[in-house]
């Protein structure tokens, strides 16, 4: 069985029907009363394929006989509408049996069956054809309340309807004749969205929702007001898979995220112009890359010019994407007042966009000289096939997007592949200078296990660097970007010097590297005021390290053990004079907790083994992720000019990115 049912039958009997329908193409009714065994009534024939979903009226009063409507949509892409009626108590009837005639007229009546002492009988009131694939889901109108009559509710003969053919119906009969018309079709044109598995009415009729593929959601409302006119309306939108890596971008204005759902998302806070709302909301601005693969790592390139990213998912290629002119004004309109533009960065930005390859895989970027080859190009004959994949419309945006928009339009130009490891990349990171990115991969090898330090801008290998035997879990640069930390799977962490000769030649060597935990090392993170970092483990615990003058390694402090294996750290500084810091850590289990660190130095740049902690925040479960925390990221509180809030970015395997305030007092 896939659908129920439930409804009181007409005629004040106390009697209840469950209508069911599954695999075998029928319906079968069930009667019974509030308590005790439900018995089989009968069953409804007329689909030919899974019934996807059933829907009982409230009872309809058409002069003296009282009767209920039943809604039922298929795999057949047909819609039925039965009517079950009274046809009063057995004594009544009992003389019509007994001539046991079957005539023509009981065909058409469709089936008798008996509840209690009361007869009732089934009839089909009307075959629904419209949609053109399979129809998932059907629901009648909410009931409104009757103004001049006293039954109480009355329901209204609209129903509608949601398909995988990516259009919802309403269905009502028509007034002289009493046809049962398609008098509203609203859907999604684009082309990745698979169809809607369901669809829902407001409880005041006036706006509908669909959800589709992934748990995106699809709303109308009817802001017509002599006529109907239905109009797409933004709603949230998130990941539907493990969200494995955020990154803030270098000014703060906006969030970017990965996930396994095969998608990069990019959150900003809109900057809200209308005097009656309340504030700025944060929403989805853009979907820069849409991918046939899981994403497992992203990294913001910091520095100057335009905006870009790396992301590497499963594969062994690192994709760069830059972002197009469609997106800069975007932005531009989303966080700041003035509505005028940058003009240097408009003149050096010559992309406009980015249409999605048949395979999805690579972005081809959309030229700003070439916009209008795109509007001939959309007559194609009109052929939605997977080798005529319609090309991207991208336009600035003057209000959040609707699904339907972010899906297709808001895709960024792939600039770059990043050939060289062996395997699927695991972890990315960008120095503070914008200068280099190191990657690494999935490593069961020490050779396989490299560092790769890209060049940015000429996007050369300019480094393999050799120290692990596991997979590298995380890799960060110290803030003034003359250390490279990384820790791995072979429970060790190791520290590479990073000189910047001239003419864009990098040295490097392995200055340290130590056993630190004894499972598991999954996180990283440096003090941004120094050079002290912390790690954490699947053993439960986070240390605090301390790199001297001579490059050695000394452990400062190791925090009490967590109940939970800890997977995400983020440090970031308060007082540059003090060497305070807050340190954010996340775990398997979900939650999070704040520390406060002061790491006391002897001298300019030796710490002693003396830092002080406390822990000044474990954050209420119900703000959590309910699953493990994959990636923390504080934004950098020079991005936060006059205040002492701090923003705190969690994501996780709960599908959730997640943003904190943090007030310092």
């Amino acid at each position: 069985m896939v659908t129920l049912s439930l409804v009181q039958l007409p005629g004040n009997t106390g009697l209840i029907a469950l209508a069911m329908g599954g695999l075998d193409n029928k319906i079968y009714l069930y009667c019974g009363e509030r308590t005790g065994k439900f018995v089989r009534a009968c069953e409804l024939k007329g689909h030919t394929d899974w019934i996807r979903s059933l829907d009982f009226s409230l009872p309809i009063f058409s002069g003296e006989v009282d009767s209920v409507l039943l809604v039922s949509s298929s795999q057949d892409k047909g819609i039925r509408i039965w009517k079950l009626t009274l046809r009063g108590s057995l004594a009544n009837i009992e003389g019509t049996y007994k001539r046991g005639e079957i005539g023509l007229a009981s065909y058409i009546e469709g089936p008798v069956f008996v509840a209690g002492s009361f007869s009732y009988q089934i009839s089909l009131e009307s075959l629904l054809i419209g949609h053109e694939d399979w129809v998932y889901s059907v629901q009648w109108q909410p009931p409104s309340l009757a103004a001049e009559e006293d039954i109480g509710f009355y329901q209204p003969q609209s129903i509608l309807s949601a398909s995988m053919d990516k259009t919802m119906m309403i269905w009502q009969p028509e007034r002289k004749t009493g046809i049962w018309m398609n008098v509203v079709t609203v859907g999604e044109l684009s082309h990745c969205a698979l169809g809607f598995y369901g669809g829902h009415w407001s409880p005041d009729a006036r706006s509908i929702l669909a959800h589709g593929y992934g748990g995106s959601f699809h709303m109308w409302k009817n802001i017509g007001v002599s006529s109907d006119n239905w109009q797409p309306q933004k709603v949230p939108s998130g990941h539907f898979a493990a969200v494995t890596d955020i990154a803030w971008a270098r000014c703060g204005e906006y969030l970017l995220s990965v996930s396994h759902d095969q998608t990069t998302r990019i959150f900003a806070s809109w900057h809200n112009r209308d005097p009656q709302s309340d504030g700025d909301s944060w929403n989805e601005i853009a979907r820069p890359q849409v991918h046939g693969h899981d994403i497992n790592c992203a990294t913001v390139i910091q520095g100057k010019g335009n905006h870009r990213f790396v992301s590497g998912a499963e594969e062994k290629v690192a994709r760069v994407f830059e972002a197009p002119l469609s997106f800069l004004k975007t932005l531009h309109y989303a966080t700041s007042e003035q509505s005028s533009f940058p003009e240097d960065v408009q003149a050096d930005v010559q992309v406009l966009g980015a249409n999605m390859s048949a395979l999805g895989l690579s972005q081809k970027p959309i030229y700003v000289n070439a916009t209008h080859e795109i509007q001939e190009n959309l007559g194609n004959d009109g052929l939605d096939t997977l080798e005529s994949v319609p090309d991207a419309v991208p336009v600035a945006l003057t209000e959040p997007p609707i699904e339907d928009q972010l899906a297709w339009h808001t895709l960024w130009p792939e600039s770059h592949k990043l050939y060289g490891h062996g395997n699927e990349l695991f972890s990315l990171c960008c120095d503070h200078e914008g200068k280099l990115v190191a990657s690494s991969c999935k490593a069961q090898s020490a050779t396989v296990a490299e560092i790769w330090l890209w060049q940015v801008g000429s996007w050369k290998a300019v480094g393999r660097l050799q120290s692990h035997s596991l997979t590298v879990t995380q890799m960060e640069f110290s803030h003034d970007d003359n250390l490279l930390l990384a820790v791995s799977r072979d429970r060790q962490f190791s520290i590479f010097k990073i000189n910047r000769a001239g003419n864009d030649e990098i040295d490097y060597k392995l200055v340290a590297r130590q056993e630190a935990h004894k499972r598991i090392i999954w996180a990283c993170s440096w003090n941004p005021f120094g050079h002290e970092f912390a790690t954490g483990s699947r053993d439960k615990t986070v240390k605090i390290w301390g790199v001297e003058k001579t490059s050695s390694v000394k452990p400062l402090l190791t925090l009490p053990q967590f109940d939970s294996s800890v997977t995400a750290l983020s440090w970031v500084g308060l007082d540059r004079q003090r060497n305070d810091g807050l340190l954010a850590v996340g775990m398997e289990s979900g939650l999070l907790q704040i520390w406060s660190l002061h790491v006391e130095r002897s001298d300019d740049s030796i710490p002693t083994p003396g830092v002080a902690t406390a822990q000044i925040i474990r954050l209420d479960p119900f703000m959590c992720h309910v699953s493990a925390v994959n990636r923390l990221a504080w934004k950098n509180p020079e991005n936060n000019e006059n205040s002492a809030n701090l923003q705190l970015a969690s994501c996780g395997a709960d599908h959730c990115v997640r943003l904190y305030e943090v007030i310092v007092h």
